[in-house]
């Protein structure tokens, strides 16, 4: 049996106001919580034993998932009361797991959206020997990540810091966030104190002459910690960009949960969702965006690349292109924000009163 540990702590300050209410894994991406999307793929690779590590919100996670029957898994849950970074929620979570010493155990990230073989990286973790095995992506800039270079073999050579100067970047490889460790490598990580894996336990396990391996992936892969990758990510896997067995429907320009209502005139397009008991009226346009569940889009407003919070409401002939509408938040008619613009949950902003064009 295959298990794995899925860290899903975080604050996701990043993502707020989305994140007041919500913890970031259980925010809907393509109709569902993104959580489902990982949980589902991670079964289709034969995982069967699942820990979720959880801090902030912890409280909403089982009551959604159970006991994770309902998708083929048995999941557990395990809640730190005080953060302990990367490291220590693995460390933390130990005691759960049912390997034995020598077994591989799969640790993913709760934010990153992939399309990565994880087959393949068991097997590659497997055929090598290693303590360590990292799922790598090449990324075009490399400035705003860790660099992990390798030598030919796939070996992990180092592990560097955001380079500052061109001179820096030695390799466009980064850490994609996904790991098999060997189970007694979890064991040797310090318990009771914060640890990253990052910052602590992949550089003092080279120092101390571990095999470390990684294996470039280069599908699809998606940080979604801002709310502009959020958006995208979502609309990508109504698109059928990002795979996942999750989906609930379809993929193609649209998806439409059963209760949703759209006016038969409206425009929807890009990988657009609209979730459960949301409306959408006639004449409003809607691209690329995420209108979650009971959130109202009044006649002729126009929604781009945006995501609007569950019960929020968008007023007549507003525009609103790249922003963040908070859970239950009011904007009137005849508004404009634009890309960046955050409206915090329960806001009221009164029709007219935001403009950066002199007429709508």
């Amino acid at each position: 049996m295959t298990e794995a540990i899925l860290l899903v702590g975080g604050k996701g300050t990043r993502l707020r106001p989305l994140t007041v209410h919500t913890p970031k894994p259980m925010v809907p991406a393509a109709g569902v919580p993104f959580l489902t999307h990982q949980l589902a793929r991670a079964r289709a690779a034969g995982v069967e034993h699942i820990v979720l590590a959880t801090s902030y919100l912890a409280e909403v996670f089982e009551p959604y998932f159970g006991d994770g029957s309902a998708l083929g898994l048995h999941i557990e849950y395990v809640t730190e009361e005080e953060p302990l970074g990367t490291g220590g929620a693995i460390r933390n979570v130990a005691s759960r797991l049912h390997s034995g010493p020598d077994e591989p155990v799969l640790i993913f990230n709760g934010d990153i959206l992939t399309g990565l073989d994880i087959r393949a990286l068991v097997r590659t973790h497997e055929a090598t020997g290693a303590d360590v095995s990292l799922h790598l992506t090449k990324v075009t800039d490399p400035r705003a990540y860790g660099l992990v270079p390798t030598d030919d073999d796939g070996r992990v050579l180092a592990f560097l810091e955001k380079p500052q100067t061109p001179e820096e970047i030695v390799t466009d490889q980064i850490n994609a966030g996904a790991y098999v460790f060997r189970r007694s490598v979890i064991d040797t990580i310090p318990a009771g104190r914060v640890v990253s894996v990052e910052r602590e336990t992949f550089p003092g396990l080279l120092a101390a002459g571990a095999h470390l391996q990684g294996m470039v992936d280069s599908t699809y892969w998606l940080d979604l910690g801002t709310p502009a990758a959020f958006v995208r990510g979502s609309a990508d896997l109504v698109l059928g960009r990002a795979p996942s067995p999750a989906v609930p429907g379809r993929c193609g320009d649209r998806l439409v949960l059963p209760t949703a209502t759209v006016a038969p005139d409206a425009k929807l397009a890009g990988g657009t969702v609209v979730g459960e008991g949301a409306f959408v009226a006639e004449g409003a346009r809607v691209f690329g965006s995420t209108i979650l569940p009971g959130a109202v889009i009044e006649p002729g407003a126009v929604v781009t690349d945006s995501l609007i919070g569950t019960r929020a409401r968008v007023g007549e002939r507003s525009v609103l292109t790249g922003t963040v509408i908070g859970d239950g938040a009011v904007i009137g008619a005849r508004n404009e924000l634009r890309e960046g613009v955050r409206v915090w949950c329960d806001a009221r902003i009164p029709a007219d009163a935001v403009r950066f064009s002199p007429d709508l």
